[in-house]
């Protein structure tokens, strides 16, 4: 089977499963993935065809993909920042909008700086952030050993030096054994269960629960806990950077507001999305 005959066959297999715009980058990503080339690399080796193996990986890929399982999870790796990250189902896939926040920190951070990202998951933003600042001193924690896992091989594979700790953030007794940061960042969970229904069947079958969902009476709980990490952790001048919930913005700047903070920026993404918050001792 040619590449141009395999880009056929999942157009055919998937134009069901996929809008067209989607589907066209998709079969891209899947092909780049099976030959380890990209398109252009693919040209210029003159790839006429597929492999036994190949095609036998090609097949596989395909299946799971009918099943709507995201693209990112079946090829076990995803791009942020311009670097590919290992991804599985222990991570949240990482996402444009959270690269707009790496952006946000890295035009306004010092070079030399302390920084703790809370919820790492595949740590795709502190492995970011280090390679970014390379003096900068980088940890990472989150509560799932197999995240951690995962957010290490990936730091071992992009060749970044982050602390990262097996740690769960809820339990504030486990606070004592962290230490001041110029910068504290988080993504964490924000969805509300009651906004499950609104999400693509690829987010609410596959990516994991705990990462992404509150519940609907304590929607505010992971900033409440971010609020009272900061206020004790965050070096004078230092500032916390999150990821929020577009419906509560608002909310989590009254939240920050009340706890003392005294520079606070509600801050859209590209889709014009209430997206990130800076707040500043």
């Amino acid at each position: 089977m040619t590449l141009n005959e395999a880009r056929t066959v999942l157009t055919k297999e998937l134009k069901n499963v996929y809008d067209s715009d989607e589907l066209r980058n998709i079969i891209e990503l899947v092909i780049e993935h099976i030959t380890n080339m990209s398109r252009a690399e693919q040209v210029k080796n003159k790839v006429p065809y597929l492999t036994c193996t190949q095609l036998e990986d090609l097949d596989a890929i395909t299946e799971r993909l009918k099943k709507n399982e995201p693209v990112q999870y079946v090829l076990g790796e995803a791009w942020f920042a311009g670097m590919k990250f290992k991804v599985n189902k222990n991570v949240l896939i990482p996402r444009p909008e959270t690269e707009e926040l790496v952006d946000w920190i890295v035009k306004l951070v010092n070079t030399q700086c302390s920084i703790i990202d809370i919820g790492t998951g595949s740590g795709c933003i502190p492995i970011a952030l280090k390679k970014k600042f390379p003096q900068a001193t980088v940890s990472a924690i989150d509560f799932c050993s197999e995240a951690i896992f995962t957010a290490t091989e990936n730091a071992i594979e992009l060749n970044t030096q982050v602390d990262f700790i097996l740690l769960d953030f809820l339990d504030e007794e486990k606070w004592k054994d962290l230490y001041q940061y110029d910068i504290i960042v988080s993504n964490p969970p924000y969805v509300k269960q009651s906004e499950i229904n609104t999400m693509h069947d690829r987010v609410k079958e596959f990516e994991p629960h705990l990462a992404l969902f509150v519940p609907d009476n304590d929607a505010l709980l992971f900033y409440k806990k971010l609020s009272d990490f900061a206020v004790k952790h965050l070096k004078p001048g230092g500032s916390l950077f999150v990821e929020i919930n577009e419906a509560l913005g608002e909310q989590v700047v009254a939240l920050f507001r009340s706890a003392g903070f005294a520079n606070i920026e509600l801050r859209k993404d590209m889709q014009e999305k209430d997206r990130m918050i800076r707040a500043t001792i």
